[in-house]
This record gives structure tokens, C-alpha cells and sequence, in this order.
């Protein structure tokens, strides 16, 4: 150790081990503890030096609001306790809170349909992202819920659209659909395979509308960026 090094440990420990002759009745605290550490110990006891909350502004406030004081949208305050206990306090409240809704939405939950998009290799560490893009809509004027994604793995030009109807008992036909845009963009001067593009992003514009955000497939600098709006009829 440095003699700077020593010098902040003596420091450190005149500072916060001083006899403190008010604690003396406390059972095996007859110095001030690290102010810091004392709020990180795991347990209930009350913090041997709590803090002074004389003149905090959010305290005043707290104290002069009629309303707010006995708010139970607030957090209750526990000055003599550590951060530990706090926490175990908030974390029960929040269990409580999330535990009736857990329970219904699970309940509710139910797999209306199934289908195979795509078959992998059995090995989790040889299987490659292919499901990439998942836009939810949901068109409140035909009740129809959109799932807008694309499947990487040889068909990089196609984004897929998945319909379902929000009552699950009625079906809807084109339940699931590809729009492939290979080189639709093409003029007819152009060779058909001079310029192929694949999707970037896709997101619903509104109801009738699907906006893509399309890249050329070359390998070249400057590829070209395009972006389309397409209407879903």
C-alpha cells in the first residue's frame, strides 16, 4: 500500500468510527457504522445512523399536501430501514398486484390455431433466426388481428401476413398469405434478375395500407433503399 492509500483508510476510519456516546445503549454499537453499507446489510433490523430528512423538499411537500400524504398511489418510506427491506416490501406489492391479472389473462389464453412455417435441425446451437420482423395490427373496423413477419431462409423477397379474426370460432380466408417482391421494381428495359430486393422492415400504415421498407440484393456499395406502400387488397 501507498502512503496515500493508508492515509484515506485513516481517514475513512476517524471519520466514521468515532465514539459516538449516544449509541452506547444500543446493544454492540458504540460507533457510527459506514453510512453506505448499513443501507446494502440484507436484513430488517433499523439502520444504526438513519438519515436526517430535516429540510428535504419532497418530504415538505409530501407532509403539507393533503391529498398526497395519505395517497395510496405512494410508495410508503421506511427511513430507519435498509434498502433490502425496502425492496422486499415493493416486491410484494408488485406480486400482488401482477398475481390477478396473471391469473385471469392465463386462464383466458387458448390456442385457437396451429400451423408449420418452417422445419429446423434438432440441434438448438445449428438452428439459425429465421422468424424476423413480427408487426401485430389489429383492424378494429373488420376485427381481424395482423401478424406481418418474414422467414429468412430462401425467401428473403417475401414478407408473410397472417389473418385471424378476433372472435376465434369464425375463420377468415387468406389466413395466411406471401408477398414476394423480388424484381417487381424492375423497368422493362432491365433484365428480369438484374435487381432483386428483400425487405428491411415492415410495419402497417393503417387499415388498408402496408408500408415496406425494401434493400437491393446486390452485393455492391450504394445499394438502393426503397420505400413502398402497398395497399392489402
Amino acid at each position: 500500500m501507498t502512503q496515500k492509500d493508508i492515509t484515506f483508510v485513516a481517514d475513512f476510519l476517524t471519520e466514521h468510527f468515532n465514539e459516538a456516546p449516544e449509541l452506547y445503549n444500543r446493544k454492540g454499537k458504540y460507533f457510527n457504522v459506514e453510512r453506505v453499507g448499513q443501507y446494502l446489510k440484507d436484513e430488517d433490523d433499523d439502520l444504526v445512523s438513519p438519515p436526517n430528512t430535516e429540510g428535504n423538499q419532497w418530504f415538505n411537500f409530501l407532509k403539507n399536501s393533503t391529498h398526497l400524504k395519505e395517497s395510496p398511489l405512494l410508495f410508503p418510506y421506511y427511513p430507519e430501514k435498509s434498502l433490502h427491506f425496502v425492496k422486499r416490501q415493493m416486491e410484494g406489492v408488485i406480486n400482488q398486484c401482477l398475481q390477478k391479472p396473471a391469473d385471469v389473462i392465463g386462464k383466458s389464453v387458448h390456442q385457437a390455431v396451429c400451423m408449420s412455417l418452417y422445419k429446423t435441425s434438432q440441434s438448438e446451437d445449428s438452428t439459425p433466426q429465421l422468424f424476423k420482423l413480427p408487426f401485430l395490427w389489429n383492424d378494429k373496423t373488420s376485427n381481424i388481428h395482423y401478424v406481418l413477419f418474414t422467414i429468412l431462409e430462401n425467401s428473403i423477397s417475401k414478407i408473410y401476413i397472417l389473418r385471424r379474426h378476433t372472435d376465434t370460432s369464425r375463420s377468415v380466408s387468406n389466413g395466411i398469405l406471401a408477398v414476394e417482391f423480388g424484381n417487381f421494381l424492375n423497368s422493362i428495359n432491365e433484365s428480369s434478375d438484374s435487381r432483386c430486393y428483400s425487405c428491411l422492415d415492415a410495419h402497417f400504415y393503417d387499415d388498408e395500407t402496408v408500408t415496406v421498407v425494401l434493400k437491393e440484393s446486390m452485393e455492391q456499395e450504394g445499394k438502393e433503399r426503397v420505400l413502398a406502400q402497398l395497399p392489402l387488397s
